[in-house]
């Protein structure tokens, strides 16, 4: 149930040891939304709340700023400036979404207030977040949703690209920032103050997310750096079910770690961005939604949907209004999405099998 209203169907899926009933958790790429549609500028949006409808939560990470009052000067170009009204709000909850992470380097692209305007709107839309806050202590804290099948949280966090000023401390607003040192090595303070949330939220939750912002790219964005596969199974073992990547525009291949989904880089949900056609190669416009649900007996599974992205608006290359709005793959796309992902996941010790309606995470064979 996500805002009061239950929510029925998606195809990913996890267990739960503290409950008779299963509990799914759908998570979806980045939401990179800068215009509120109507019906008919998405319209793919139906087919993809029907594939929602099954799941407990819905997450995804804001990668859209909130415009307020306290919006301070832009941080970077227009070009890439990511901002937006409290109206898109309405647009991811008529998909079900209702828990969010807001740690990444585009949080702070207004500033310290927009910091603050934004998390002022996600709580008045009555959702739930994670990954900045007022200070350190708000940022790095967990958010938890209740629902009628178990109770989730999740813990943000983001790393590079961050900008002067845009890192959380115990007297400013901003993101819960995971540093990397200059012989490669992860900041010690950040990376203890990270499992240690993962810790909290595991000893009163059904279900913890780990969701990781990542813009420290390998020279080939589609491939999983071995430092973060290392922080991942980190997570993991600090009590984390689910680790969920962010950040590469490109999907990344997935994996299981104790028999934990590590889906390392989910790519675009809504993909709004105001480059020309033709700067993203075509992949960023494609990824999958991951169901995972977690079973009474503590058995995880994860099920998967491909989704695609439109790259030109609706009206032209002109109607930014209505890019980059997900619907569900057709067959062929399909078939193609979650082939690259299998090749992606391999290396990782996943497989990606495919089903009558869209794919399974397993253990590579």
């Amino acid at each position: 149930m996500i805002g009061g209203v239950a929510l029925t169907g998606l195809t990913a899926c996890a267990s739960l040891p503290r409950g008779s009933a299963p509990l799914k958790v759908a998570l979806l790429g980045q939401a990179l939304i800068e215009h509120a549609p109507s019906p008919e500028q998405w319209p793919g949006r139906p087919a993809i709340a029907a594939r929602l409808t099954g799941a407990d939560a819905v997450f995804t990470n804001l990668e859209t700023v909130i415009r307020g009052s306290r919006a301070g000067a832009p941080t970077r170009e227009l070009l890439t400036l990511h901002a937006a009204g409290p109206e898109i709000l309405e647009a991811l909850k008529s998909v079900g979404i209702g828990l969010l992470t807001t740690a990444n380097n585009h949080a702070f692209d207004l500033g310290s207030g927009g910091i603050l305007d934004t998390l002022a709107a996600i709580r008045a839309a009555g959702l739930s977040s994670a990954g900045s806050g007022v200070d350190i202590a708000e940022a790095s804290a967990p958010a938890f949703l209740a629902t009628p099948a178990g109770r989730v949280a999740v813990v943000g966090f983001a790393t590079g690209k961050v900008r002067e000023g845009g890192m959380a401390t115990e007297a400013r607003p901003g993101v819960n920032e995971l540093r990397r040192n200059a012989d490669g090595t992860l900041h010690a303070g950040d990376e203890a103050r990270i499992l240690d949330a993962i810790r909290q939220a595991s000893a009163s939750t059904d279900l913890v997310i780990a969701c990781h912002h990542n813009h420290d790219w390998e020279p080939d964005n589609a491939l999983v750096p071995a430092w973060q596969q290392a922080f991942a199974r980190r997570c993991v073992d600090a009590g984390c079910d689910v680790f969920a990547g962010h950040g590469s525009p490109l999907p990344q291949g997935m994996g299981l770690y104790r028999g934990k989904p590590l889906l390392y880089g989910l790519g675009n949900f809504i993909f709004q961005t105001e480059k020309v056609a033709g700067s993203y190669p075509p992949e960023a416009w494609t990824s999958v939604m991951a169901c995972v649900t977690r079973h009474a007996d503590g058995r995880l599974e994860t099920r998967l949907d491909a989704i695609t992205m439109n790259e030109i608006g609706l009206g032209g290359h002109d109607d930014l209004a209505s890019r980059g709005f997900p619907g569900l793959a057709a067959s062929l796309e399909m078939a193609a999405i979650l082939d690259r992902m299998d090749r992606l996941s391999r290396p990782l010790g996943g497989q990606i099998v495919a089903t009558a309606s869209g794919g399974r995470l397993q253990a590579a064979t």
